[in-house]
């Protein structure tokens, strides 16, 4: 093992004194050609799959063996990763649990996780509504809870049943904004008998649907249905990528991949995959709809990919 690891150091240390790097981070180069075949198999949060999906669409157009995404949920995601073994990159808008990565050392696998983005998870209501551009986050609770009517909220807007349509329980985009509206505690918002869906286009349909609904999802999303849906601003704040960076739009949240060491160093193509999404996913970003990790963030990613060429 200490000669195996000697050799992936030497390796790296290698390619930095021949300037063999994709950019000026320390990630050796990588040529999606000398991969074509061998499994890339990926699942979980439905807001980072659109993310996901377009750094496959580029390693499988640059000649690389095609990955597999699904889009299940975050929790959803750890379980095929962390408890049946069955994924090599578990995608996720939220941070792992520690109870996750318990599952996961059970079956040999220590999570590495590698920071690709930020987003501002989206609270919209249809285009045809014209009562509501912005919300406190007290009010957010209401609308989400304990409020029957938009009227309950604020007695100008109609008395009008408020329509909930939001992610399923296996989201992490769920378990986000339970944590930052709710104080973790679900029960208020499932009582409310919202309408769930682990699919973010059956979300955007029931919103558009109704000009007394409102929802939550992504930001890529509401990017992609912006002519259907409008925004709401949260205590003011309007998601933009300044106030996601500087953590002022109140539900601004990381994005993450996640591998093991151990997977990466038995399957090479899933090693040269991470570092190709590392390299270049701050080039496709902004156009999924989402906004770029800071700079130290992604810095912190490709130190961790490195560190885990370290431990094969």
């Amino acid at each position: 093992m200490r000669i195996v690891r000697l050799a992936a150091l030497l390796i790296v240390l290698a390619l930095s004194l021949t300037g063999a790097f994709a950019d000026g981070h320390g990630l050796p180069e990588v040529d999606p050609l000398d991969y074509p075949t061998g499994e890339i198999i990926t699942a979980g949060s439905s807001t980072v799959f659109p993310l996901s999906e377009r750094m496959a669409e580029l390693w499988t157009d640059a000649g690389g063996v095609p990955p597999s995404i699904a889009s299940i949920g975050s929790g959803a995601g750890f379980e095929r990763f962390c408890v049946e073994g069955e994924t090599d990159i578990s995608n996720a808008s939220r941070a792992i649990k520690d109870s996750e990565r318990e599952s996961c050392a059970e079956i040999g696998r220590d999570p590495i996780e590698f920071r690709v983005g930020t987003d501002a998870l989206a609270v919209t209501v249809s285009a045809e509504n014209d009562f509501v551009s912005d919300v406190t986050m007290e009010e957010l609770a209401m609308i989400f809870s304990s409020a029957d009517t938009w009227a309950d909220v604020r007695a100008e807007w109609p008395a009008e049943a408020i329509q909930r349509f939001i992610p399923g329980t296996d989201s992490g985009t769920f378990d986000y904004f339970v944590e930052e509206v709710f104080d973790e505690d679900e029960e208020p918002i499932l009582s409310a008998n919202p309408q769930l869906s682990e699919d973010d286009n059956v979300l955007v349909q029931g919103i558009a649907g109704s000009p007394y609904a409102i929802g939550f999802f992504g930001y890529a999303y509401y990017v992609e249905n912006q002519d259907t849906l409008n925004i709401l601003n949260i205590e003011g704040i309007e998601a933009n990528a300044q106030t996601t960076d500087d953590g002022s739009y109140p539900l601004a949240r990381p994005l993450f991949i996640y591998s093991d060491a151990g997977i990466m160093a038995e399957k090479p193509q899933v090693n040269a995959f991470i570092n190709f999404y590392l390299t270049n996913v701050n080039d496709e970003v902004v156009d999924v709809g989402y906004f770029p990790a800071s700079p130290a963030a992604l810095e912190a990613a490709k130190e961790a990919f490195l560190d885990a060429m370290g431990d094969m």
